[in-house]
């Protein structure tokens, strides 16, 4: 299987000391959900900015498609959806589609129907000439990801995207998810929800910046002995005291 993402013996220091990751080397796989799974603070938004190549390396490299991350010939195929919405509140969900497609560089003639794929892609056509600031949390949440798809990326990162979302929502974007990964598209997922993890092909857990175990959940199961991805994890954190 082709590697969309090569991380090699890869550290991050916050401040002077405080080491978020330590010593991670992960190969991701083309063409799958990629669970990063770890509770708040354990690295997973650190990792991610690492792979955008909005994060300083202490030490280590990151490779995307063969290319180092935050090459300017990743911008294209390379998307990245923060925890926070990224959107412009006093804009409607379809001017804020056209400015960043415009940022991205997509021909004025390719905007008009990029913003129309993009509203019926994400259920948000009734939507479309409301004011950010006048939409539910997950409707914002769904301007974000959105933006994110503009252009059709091969990698997307996507940190947290579910957070907050009540339970319709997210299962209506985990069918997405699993249908753009089923056009040919890499996602990375974080979580620090664990019921998630059963959802990803492939799963990295991460505590304390160092990586635990990487393997389908099946696999993780298998190799604890356990019947869930939660409590593989548990049984990990307790192996590695």
């Amino acid at each position: 299987m082709e590697t969309a993402v090569n991380i090699q013996r890869v550290s991050v220091l916050l401040g002077k000391r405080f080491r978020a990751l330590d010593n991670v080397s992960v190969s991701l796989p083309q063409g799958k959900i990629i669970g990063f799974i770890g509770p708040s603070g354990a690295g997973k938004t650190t990792l991610i900015r690492s792979i955008v190549g909005r994060q300083k390396l202490a030490s280590g490299s990151i490779d995307i498609f063969d290319m180092p991350a935050g090459s300017k010939r990743l911008r294209r195929m390379v998307s990245y959806m923060t925890q926070e919405a990224s959107v412009y509140s006093d804009l409607t969900v379809t001017q804020n589609l056209e400015y960043f497609a415009t940022m991205l560089g997509l021909d004025r003639s390719a905007i008009k129907p990029e913003v129309a794929r993009l509203l019926q892609t994400v259920d948000l056509q009734t939507q479309k000439n409301q004011l950010v600031e006048n939409l539910s949390g997950g409707q914002k949440q769904r301007v974000s990801l959105a933006i994110a798809l503009i252009g059709n990326p091969r990698l997307l990162v996507l940190d947290e995207p579910t957070v907050g979302l009540d339970p319709l929502l997210r299962e209506e974007l985990w069918s997405l998810f699993r249908r753009l990964t089923g056009e040919g598209a890499t996602l990375i997922v974080s979580s620090h929800v664990m019921d998630e993890a059963e959802r990803c092909d492939e799963l990295v857990l991460i505590r304390n910046g160092q990586l635990l175990a990487q393997g389908s959940p099946k696999q993780l199961c298998e190799q604890t002995g356990t019947h869930s991805v939660e409590q593989s994890f548990l049984k990990l954190i307790g192996e590695n005291k």
